[in-house]
């Protein structure tokens, strides 16, 4: 038994978003070290990738650990999501375990110290993480005021990022999902490109889409030449739960592993050749990561997973995936 899950049990009797703050700020300080970096070189849209591992966004908001994440065996970090304007999100208590699931269930509402107060931590990036930046709504925005929201924080953090993913999937600002219709989506993705062309762009979409609408957004991707999808988001179902606590928000972890892979087969089925799908949700052990590269996925992100499996986790995935040799 690792060091971490003799802990465990006590870490798991916290709130845990404290112990998700207390944790993040030991990384931040070098406290808590991961075993070092995992090499297994992927390229995709033109990016070199160390490994094809990432840290899911949600984890890391602020963009403080950044330093940090190669050494854990990511091979790259999402931080975000970032909002234009700085929210303390939802009120506490906001993130609950379920260790009988292996799952969390969160409603901090882009909780982040907004896009004037992350851009300067990205001017001194490591050179060894591929960077990607997760932009979101403020809460204080109007849906209709939607596009110009995103356009401000992807100005001021897109230079120092390898990707930028515009999420419109969080279920816990409101009416944000309504943004994954093609009107809307089609408006900010436009706006987007217009002021920058070449950055690689992803959107971040909801497992709780039906085909109709995962469909539109694949048909959306290909026709404005964007580099691809994010799939998927937390779910708001709680139909896997061995017991559900009740408690509204997003649910993450391994009861979203099916609905995962659905949506990956579906997306990456409407894609053009070419587009790269980034796959998260359920993730929690070397066996779960190895079928996403076989059913699609050219990149997977952790995040639930990390939380049950230990410090070490992201990098026993990705030697897991390095050999053999990946399907893709």
């Amino acid at each position: 038994m690792s060091l971490y899950h003799a802990f465990r049990p006590l870490l798991f009797r916290m709130d845990a978003e404290t112990v998700h703050e207390r944790i993040l700020a030991a990384i931040e300080r070098g406290w808590i070290k991961g075993p070092g970096p995992v090499s297994a070189p992927v390229t995709r849209f033109g990016v070199n990738f160390p490994n094809p591992v990432g840290l899911a966004a949600g984890f890391d908001k602020n963009a403080r650990g950044l330093h940090a994440w190669a050494s854990f065996g990511f091979g790259f970090a999402e931080i975000g999501t970032v909002t234009r304007h700085a929210q303390p999100g939802n009120e506490r208590p906001r993130m609950f375990r379920l260790p009988e699931d292996q799952a969390l269930i969160n409603r901090l509402g882009f909780n982040n110290e907004g896009a004037d107060a992350v851009a300067p931590r990205l001017e001194n990036r490591p050179k060894n993480l591929v960077l990607g930046v997760n932009i979101g709504k403020s809460k204080v925005t109007p849906l209709e005021q939607a596009a110009d929201d995103y356009a401000y924080s992807f100005q001021r953090l897109k230079d120092a990022a390898d990707y930028v993913t515009v999420n419109v999937s969080s279920p816990n600002t409101p009416g944000l999902r309504t943004l994954q219709d093609r009107g809307p989506l089609s408006q900010i993705l436009w706006r987007l490109r217009e002021m920058d062309g070449t950055k690689p762009l992803f959107i971040k979409i909801a497992p709780d889409l039906n085909d109709e609408q995962i469909a539109d957004v694949a048909a959306l991707v290909n026709d404005l030449d964007i580099t691809g999808v994010v799939a998927t988001n937390t779910t708001i179902s709680r139909v896997n739960l061995k017991q559900d606590p009740g408690q509204e928000g997003g649910l993450s972890g391994a009861p979203l592993a099916g609905r995962s892979r659905e949506v990956l087969a579906l997306i990456r089925q409407q894609l053009d050749a070419g587009r790269t799908v980034i796959n998260v949700g359920g993730i929690h052990n070397e066996e779960e990561a190895r079928a996403r590269f076989v059913q699609g996925a050219d990149l997977i992100q952790v995040y639930t997973g990390w939380v049950y499996g230990g410090p070490d986790f992201p990098a026993r995935i990705a030697r897991a995936i390095a050999s053999p040799v990946l399907p893709r």
